[in-house]
């Protein structure tokens, strides 16, 4: 990828990538403490909290596919990124509303809140998605779509141990407000540094059209069905080791909240020093050959959890997970953007999207409902597993989108002839 490209997206892209990732990275230690402390709930009410924003993303994601294709790609990040600083910012409310209106209705309201976020969520990776789809091309998309991921990354990183931090000093609602303003922010950016990039297709200002949804899960169903299956399994495991390090961290080896941010923050580190190389592998070699080892190496990490005893083994479990994360970054969105045709690209990605994000918010919810029933240990294994199902399913099932061109045309092709 040129630099004169790389710098292009700098502000547009990576910025406001760095400014959400970083506000939802101080969540991770705050987030399911929090709602332990406040609400005093079993472990699969504290997963259905930490689930609510992948749940909202499932909900989000085809009609934000939708509207990117019918309104642009540039008023959807903005209004995604609002509906997400709002909703999070008012999360930290929600103690003050459990005394005023008892315990159910605002446990409700945090759900709820989780939601709105994770449609913001979906509103925001989707149109950014296009966006990178619409300029740059098939051999520097890896390379970009990593730093994309990889920023993200760095987000993470930063947050999960600014967000101890925080949850020491302030209070762990605070952790809510200091999210929420980051996205505000972000929002901002995305006002002044973004110029639409929608192609002209004849359906911008209509209705939403649903059939063309359905065209392109007719045609494109044997990739769908493929990628999408490795992508749930591959999900699964990422967004539940976000829930299992926290819980497990506290409540079997009796960690404080700072020492859990900076197992997260540190395993973050190893994730982001790979976006590069994981770029560089997928645009030279081809995606499979950084997805399948990431996976691989993903399940190994998680499968260690169990085997824990105490802060430096916890750590070592969870640099391991970050070392396979940080080989896959990007991996997944390069794939979909790869397969999506290029008059349907906000309805394909909306599909893609709503497959992966049914694993994001599978995995926390089997977190918590294994863990209720026979502990955190097994819950690990049950995420390693999905690990390797998604390795597996990638090498058998899913053909190699880089080193297949004519094939990429042919998916390309209108949807609307349907």
């Amino acid at each position: 990828m040129s630099r004169s490209r790389a710098f292009s997206l700098i502000l547009p892209v990576y910025v406001p990538s760095l400014l959400l990732s970083a506000g939802q990275g101080i969540l991770l230690p705050t987030l399911p403490l929090f709602t332990q402390q406040q609400f005093e709930v079993n472990f699969s009410l504290v997963s259905l909290v930490v689930a609510g924003a992948g749940l909202g993303t499932l909900i989000g994601d085809v009609p934000a596919g939708m509207l990117i294709e019918r309104w642009g790609r540039k008023p959807v990040m903005v209004a995604g990124t609002i509906a997400a600083a709002i909703a999070t910012l008012l999360m930290g409310t929600t103690p003050l509303l459990a005394g005023a209106f008892g315990l159910f209705p605002a446990f409700a309201l945090l759900v709820l809140l989780r939601l709105i976020a994770g449609v913001g969520s979906a509103m925001w990776n989707l149109s950014r998605m296009a966006y990178i789809a619409d300029v740059v091309p098939l051999a520097d998309r890896g390379r970009a779509l990593s730093t994309f991921g990889g920023v993200g990354r760095i987000g993470t990183f930063v947050g999960p141990f600014v967000g101890g931090l925080i949850g020491l000093w302030f209070g762990l609602e605070a952790s809510f407000y200091i999210a929420g303003a980051m996205s505000a922010i972000g929002a901002v950016i995305s006002v002044f540094a973004i110029t639409e990039t929608r192609h002209v297709t004849g359906r911008a200002g209509k209705h939403m059209q649903w059939s063309v949804v359905g065209a392109v899960a007719r045609r494109h169903w044997r990739d769908l069905t493929a990628a999408g299956s490795a992508q749930i399994f591959a999900q699964m495991i990422r967004a539940g080791r976000q829930l299992i390090v926290p819980l497990y961290g506290a409540n079997t080896l009796g960690l404080t909240v700072v020492e859990i941010g900076s197992i997260v923050s540190i395993s973050s580190a190893v994730d982001m020093s790979l976006f590069l190389p994981a770029g560089i592998l997928m645009d030279k070699l081809g995606r499979k050959f950084a997805s399948v080892p990431s996976f691989i190496v993903l399940a190994i990490g998680m499968a260690m959890v169990p085997f824990a005893v105490n802060y430096t083994t916890l750590l070592i479990a969870t640099c391991v997970m970050g070392f396979g994360n940080g080989i896959g970054s990007g991996t997944m969105m390069t794939l979909g953007a790869d397969l999506a045709p290029k008059e349907a690209t906000g309805e394909f990605l909306g599909v893609w999207r709503l497959i992966g994000d049914s694993g994001t918010s599978g995995g926390p919810l089997a977190v918590g409902a294994t863990a209720d029933l026979i502990g955190l240990g097994p819950a690990a294994f049950l995420l390693s597993g999905t690990g390797i199902l998604a390795a597996v399913v990638l090498v058998v099932f899913v053909r190699e989108t880089l080193v297949s061109p004519q094939r990429i045309v042919k998916a390309h092709s209108p949807v609307n002839s349907v």
